[in-house]
């Protein structure tokens, strides 16, 4: 039998990838949490064979949680959810050591299988996922053109951004007018859009 922890933020979703699996005679689901900061505590406490784990969780992102429980929990196998649209992160994934991958619109019998190959320690990615992946390359901007964009997509201004930085309100604006450029964006907003979808935030 083939435990496995659920970590999924959107109920539906949740609640349909766990009716999948139970569907299934050699897959139990022995924990469901909706947050990345849940994962490694129900992990530890259910000790699943496999995780499967949404990119986009509240608290943590699931890249993060996931990279912190194979170091805390190495035996538990991580199998990332993840779309299409978000390459960047798929990268970030891999560069964390993690090899399998389902897209969220995939069909239904397709998780099953994945679990399973998941759990026997083998690579499950899509070759339109990764190629899309491979597409961005490394991010053009300097680290403090990140942290400024970073700053920026939680919404802080250029005033607050200095005074965290102990920087200028016009060195502040001078770094984002720089994150546009180099990302081929049209405004900061759009910076903020395409380094993200990059995964260079």
């Amino acid at each position: 039998m083939i435990r496995v922890l659920l970590a999924e933020d959107m109920l539906m979703i949740r609640a349909a990838l766990s009716a999948l699996l139970r569907l299934e005679t050699d897959l139990t689901v022995v924990s469901e949490v909706t947050r990345g900061d849940e994962i490694v505590p129900a992990a530890l406490e259910h000790r699943p064979d496999v995780a499967i784990v949404d990119i986009d969780l509240p608290v943590v992102d699931g890249i993060t949680a996931a990279a912190e429980l194979r170091e805390r929990l190495p035996e538990c196998r991580v199998l990332v959810l993840t779309a299409l649209g978000r390459p960047g992160q798929v990268r970030r994934a891999l560069a964390a050591g993690i090899t399998a991958f389902l897209v969220k619109d995939a069909p239904g019998e397709r998780l099953a299988d994945a679990v399973r190959r998941t759990h026997a320690g083998l690579r499950v990615l899509d070759p339109e996922l990764v190629s899309s992946a491979m597409e961005y390359g490394e991010s053009p901007l300097t680290q403090r053109e990140t942290t400024v964009l970073r700053e920026a997509a939680k919404g802080v201004s250029a005033e607050e951004t200095a005074g965290r930085l102990h920087l200028s309100a016009g060195t502040v604006r001078n770094y984002l007018t720089s994150a546009i450029t180099k990302t081929g964006a049209r405004n900061k907003i759009d910076a903020v859009r395409i380094a993200e979808d990059a995964g260079w935030l």
